[in-house]
């Protein structure tokens, strides 16, 4: 048995889910993984037996735990600095951690518009209010990154920053929201990651898209 184990939901819906799993496969570690259903119904029972917070992402490593996708990527950072999960350059590092922060706690509308499905494809909604200032944003972070940074990813490196943005990734991608080129290209890159394929891989299609929390 792995020394940490995953707790996660639906890997089609489970955004956050997402962005733990990624931490740990940056991570380079044995884990094994948990599967809580969030729908059609969500198994409240098991959650709440499983993890403290009734949440997920949840890490279990050893006797401890660790909830919520953004301390998950920064307790991995700690445990395993060598793997660079964020970029070494203070002031850049800095820079990616505001961005990081911004995901994690804003973009309501780009979530509650576009739930992540992702091997969905829906029709393009109408772009503007909440919506479009979101995508507007997301647009200038990724732009303003591969200005600074010249690519592939918004820091140069696969980091943090990455995880955090692969589910607008695949939001955009399954509601056909239109990109510069070279921001398509970093979409590309990012869905080719082999990290972001093995979650892929085993996500089920026919898990529904509706807006979830987790």
């Amino acid at each position: 048995m792995s020394k940490f184990t995953l707790i996660i939901g639906n890997k089609n819906n489970s955004s956050w889910s997402l962005r733990g799993f990624l931490a740990l496969k940056h991570a380079g570690v044995e884990f094994d993984e948990i599967l809580v259903a969030l729908r059609p119904r969500l198994d409240r029972k098991k959650l709440d037996e499983l993890t403290p917070a009734g949440k997920v992402p949840t890490v279990k490593h050893g006797d401890k735990f660790v909830w919520d996708s953004l301390a998950i990527c920064e307790y991995f950072a700690d445990l395993y600095p060598e793997k660079n999960f964020w970029p070494k350059d203070i002031e850049i590092r800095a820079h990616a951690r505001s961005v990081s922060a911004e995901m994690h706690s804003g973009f309501t509308a780009l979530r509650s518009a576009m739930p992540m499905a992702i091997h969905s494809t829906f029709e393009r909604p109408d772009i503007s209010g909440g919506l479009k200032e979101d995508i507007d944003r997301v647009i200038k972070i990724w732009s303003d990154c591969m200005d600074k940074y010249g690519g592939p990813f918004l820091f140069g490196a696969y980091s943090i920053a990455d995880m955090m943005y692969v589910p607008v990734v695949f939001r955009f991608k399954s509601y056909q929201v239109e990109l510069p080129p070279r921001l398509t290209a970093y979409c590309e890159t990012i869905a080719n990651h082999s990290d972001v394929r093995d979650w892929m891989d085993d996500a089920d299609p026919a898990d529904p898209a509706e807006p979830v929390d987790r």
